[in-house]
């Protein structure tokens, strides 16, 4: 491997990234040392906080509100993992909430104010339903990724010790997400505490119905993660962006014929079958054009959200290994 440039690659575990994992798609030009964080959130943190590894995977909100506070990486347009996001926010019954404009003036809980979930789908409820966001009280349990981030005055902290969990099951919150507060507890501290799936309606019953229309309409798929490099390296290696950019497009093309072949059956694969219908036969499209107007409304919405200062471009947030001619694109939109 003498003569290749030595790279540390956090990236997580997936079908269509295992073959960059282990090795049997190269990096051209690429010594890649990969390292494992389980789960990869951790991976977040270290990276936005020490930039410990030369190429990571991030969530792309926590991604652009570290380049916002000048955070000396960049990403390149691959994105990992996407989903939409109707589904998954969860209502108390006893809450008085049937349309997402009841939610102001309520409490609802999400892990952190800056998760992609979380903004993704107060994006859906901004842009789609009118919702005010600023009157909304938002709950959290745990710290930003990004310290510097200043969050709004709409956003508040659990008590010590509590949990998004507790207060659904307390009524205290009108809302929540399934992750952290779709999830109770039952036992006793001195039996061992066993998480349970606690029985919260939809906010949207019909969200599959919802997702699609929204995308034949805005064409807006939002993504989960996005591969961050190095500022330092790609200087001083300009030539990396388009390597990575390769072997990563690669390995998904593989990973699109074994799903057209009935050859891939994990949960994931099931999930971007049944995404096919709505998306096309490309679940996870990479590159700036096919994903320009996803791109653009994450980072405003970020903006809206609070969670950024100051408005970023395509330009200023990716490297572009296919050299988008952005003006074009924009000109036939």
């Amino acid at each position: 491997m003498s003569g290749k440039l030595k790279l540390t690659i956090a990236v997580a575990e997936a079908p269509h990234t295992a073959a960059i994992r282990n090795g049997s798609i190269e990096i051209e030009g690429v010594d890649a040392e990969i390292i494992t964080v389980q789960p990869q959130i951790g991976a977040f943190r270290r990276m936005v906080r020490d930039v410990e590894f030369d190429v990571c995977e991030l969530a792309p909100t926590t991604y652009i509100i570290a380049k916002a506070y000048g955070r000396p990486f960049t990403a390149l347009p691959i994105f990992v993992l996407r989903r939409f996001h109707h589904a998954g926010l969860l209502v108390h019954p006893d809450s008085g909430v049937k349309t997402p404009k009841d939610l102001e003036g309520k409490k609802v809980g999400v892990r952190a104010y800056s998760v992609t979930t979380g903004v993704w789908t107060r994006q859906v409820l901004i842009e789609e339903f009118g919702v005010d966001n600023s009157k909304i009280n938002w709950i959290v349990d745990d710290e930003e990724h990004v310290t510097q981030l200043k969050l709004p005055e709409n956003v508040s902290h659990t008590a010590p010790g509590d949990s998004l969990a507790d207060m659904m099951a307390r009524g205290e919150l009108a809302a929540g997400f399934h992750a952290n507060a779709g999830i109770g507890r039952t036992g006793a501290p001195t039996g061992g505490w066993k998480e349970v799936e606690a029985n919260y309606p939809d906010l949207f019953p019909n969200a599959a119905e919802l997702e699609a229309e929204y995308y034949e309409r805005t064409g807006i798929y939002p993504m989960h993660g996005t591969i961050v490099v190095k500022d330092e390296i790609l200087k001083a290696h300009p030539w990396v962006a388009k390597s990575i950019f390769d072997a990563f497009t690669k390995a998904k093309n593989e990973w699109l014929a074994r799903l057209d072949a009935g050859e891939a059956t994990t949960a994931s694969d099931k999930r971007y079958l049944g995404l096919r219908p709505v998306v096309g036969h490309d679940p996870l499209p990479y590159g700036i054009a096919a994903n320009i107007k996803t791109i653009e409304a994450l980072e405003e919405t970020a903006f809206k959200q609070g969670l950024t200062p100051r408005r970023m471009s395509i330009e200023e947030l990716f490297v572009d290994p296919e050299n988008t001619d952005l003006a074009a694109l924009r000109a036939s939109a």
